[in-house]
């Protein structure tokens, strides 16, 4: 199965970035209210901005050069007033806006967190923590702003470009024709800008995530690298990769910077054509001082939204890649889902059969991990799978609790294919166990009662006894309530071990499966949990896979697993007599 670690870059899965952006945009739509409010704001605030020009044209030829000056007053008081309920509005539009950008990212963040919650192992097994870890908050994280302006910056300052544009032609159309003569130019500086920009924010956004996957890589396994004196070599390799974030930045940045000098050449080209044209090739008798003198601010009125607008899709295209990476992940489809006519199942007796079932991985379809595998479970019995590494031990008890689904045959639970049954309930009926017995950070209670939610402190007490594990609970400073740090620091790997027997035992699970589970730690503190091994054992449907035979005498079958098949199966005594593959396993380990 390929893999991609922080050495490699992420594939990119081209989108349009139109697309892009109006499904980004449409999770605005859920705040209709609020940005009915903004806009209406908005249209104030431009109106104002478009009648000052007017006002100061009225100001000079109406009321200054007559000397009505009462009238000017009147006319100065009122634009007053104007412009100060538009810069209270611009306060409430900015409060508005960032509640409600701040509430699509939380939507987006949830939405993401949920489907990668329901992926399938193909997807965490295909990739490091940290490049999801990349997704669901620097990403997201970097779509405030294109959200905010949306709203705030693209629509207020395209209606005013149109109406500045309207007016001034309205005014006099060849000082409108010299203000905006440089505008084609600053159209193809933006076209090729964008060209080669947004494979550049790609590329940056690809080494930002393997720069947050070696992080989270390196901090997880700090005691192996301080064990190992490797501190050295994981500071080069944390060198090696920021040098490439910051190259990566410097690339992209500096083409971007591209829009700022563009803006200003055709600004200062637009207005130096405007009063060349006003008055040396109009004539300034031909036009009132009030008419140049407001297309003044007209043309500073048109260029301003330009500049908006051109630091708007410069964050379009510097995020649009993150919203094609956020995008490419709720596009991901989980191989295991609910089918059509899957039913819940209140409750499972442990009959488990393999009917002829296939499996290979679906990236690797040609090579079959198992081969036309037939068995029969009845209810209560223990199996044990041993074998090989790699010889499809995990596979059969992934299979039976739906982490993969066969590519041939059947798998069925009390008579019903597993396909048939919702995965919810189904995983619900099932203990599951493993040699990383997690912990969650939380206090004792927490990660016991995690094993079914709704257990009550006399259950969760109950379990803790049943597996032995009440006993050093009990001597902790503040019992089950006392605090755990992620992934149980300060408990032997004894006691994580009897804290993950009473997580499961609370659950009560119909089938119980236990993938090496015991294979961590010493033969000594396996004797402490044997105990709670047996009372988990007992009265259900449980499959054992054990490295270690010691712990596996008792169990009512063994399977020999590999080759894709079972190649014995009997008790451990028949094996034993037998003398084939499990004998010499055996002999293995005991001869001496």
């Amino acid at each position: 199965m390929p893999f991609n670690s922080y050495k490699d870059d992420e594939q990119s899965v081209e989108t349009g970035k139109l697309r892009t952006l109006l499904r980004l945009f449409s999770y605005l739509l859920a705040y209709k209210k609020e940005i009915i409010l903004v806009l209406l704001i908005m249209a104030f605030c431009v109106g104002v901005s478009l009648a000052n020009p007017l006002i100061i044209e009225s100001a000079i030829d109406d009321y200054i050069s007559v000397g009505n000056f009462t009238g000017l007053f009147i006319l100065l008081l009122l634009a007053f007033v104007l412009n100060i309920t538009m810069i209270l509005l611009v306060k409430v539009r900015m409060y508005i806006m960032a509640k409600v950008c701040n509430s699509v990212l939380l939507t987006i963040r949830q939405e993401l967190y949920t489907h990668i919650q329901s992926l399938d192992f193909h997807f965490f097994d295909s990739r490091p923590t940290g490049k999801i870890l990349s997704r669901i908050i620097g990403d997201i994280n970097s779509l405030k702003d294109v959200l905010g302006n949306s709203v705030t910056t693209l629509i207020p300052d395209f209606i005013t470009i149109c109406a500045v544009v309207a007016i001034m032609f309205i005014k006099n159309y060849r000082l409108a024709l010299a203000s905006l003569s440089t505008l084609p130019v600053l159209i193809v500086g933006m076209a090729c800008i964008q060209i080669f920009s947004h494979k550049r924010w790609q590329i940056f956004r690809k080494k930002a995530s393997n720069l947050n996957a070696f992080v989270h890589e390196d901090i997880s396994g700090i005691r192996i690298i301080q064990s190992f004196s490797a501190e050295e070599e994981t500071k080069a390799t944390f060198r090696s990769l920021v040098k490439e974030h910051f190259t990566a930045f410097q690339k992209a940045v500096r083409i971007n910077d591209g829009f700022g000098p563009i803006i200003d050449l055709c600004w200062g080209v637009g207005t130096i054509a405007l009063y060349y044209i006003g008055i040396v090739v109009i004539g300034i008798d031909a036009i009132s001082a009030g008419i140049l003198i407001s297309f003044g601010y007209y043309i500073n009125m048109f260029w301003n939204p330009i500049a908006n607008l051109s630091s708007f899709y410069n964050q379009i295209i510097t995020n649009i890649a993150a919203a094609e990476r956020i995008f490419e992940v709720l596009d991901t489809p989980s191989a295991i889902t609910d089918g059509p006519d899957a039913e819940e199942i209140e409750s499972i007796t442990g009959e488990v059969v393999f009917d002829d079932v296939t499996f290979a991985y679906s990236d690797a379809p040609d090579i079959e991990v198992l081969s036309h595998v037939s068995f029969h479970i009845k209810p209560g019995e223990t199996i044990a799978l041993v074998g090989p590494t790699g010889a499809g031990k995990t596979t059969i008890v992934n299979l039976i609790s739906r982490f993969y689904d066969v590519t041939g045959g059947r798998v069925l639970i009390d008579g019903k294919n597993v396909l048939d049954i919702t995965l919810e309930s189904l995983r619900s009926k099932m203990g599951i166990m493993t040699q990383d017995n997690f912990l969650f950070s939380g206090t004792v209670k927490d990660n016991i009662r995690y094993g079914r939610l709704d257990a009550t402190d006399e259950e969760i007490i109950a379990a803790a006894k049943a597996v032995g594990a009440h006993d050093f609970i009990s001597k902790m400073e503040k019992g089950y309530d006392s605090v755990l740090s992620e992934r149980g620091g300060g408990l032997s790997i004894g006691q994580k071990q009897l804290l993950a027997f009473a997580r499961t035992f609370v659950s009560m699970p119909g089938i119980l499966i236990l993938d090496e589970a015991t294979s961590s730690i010493d033969t000594q503190t396996e004797l402490l949990v044997q105990k709670g091994i047996e009372t988990l054992l007992s009265g259900r449907t449980s499959f054992v896979i054990a490295h270690r035979l010691s712990t596996i005498q008792k169990a009512d079958r063994i399977f020999v697993i590999d080759e894709g098949g079972i190649l014995e199966q009997g008790t451990a005594s028949e094996l034993i007599a037998k003398k084939g593959a499990y004998y010499d396993l055996y002999m293995a380990q005991f001869a001496g």
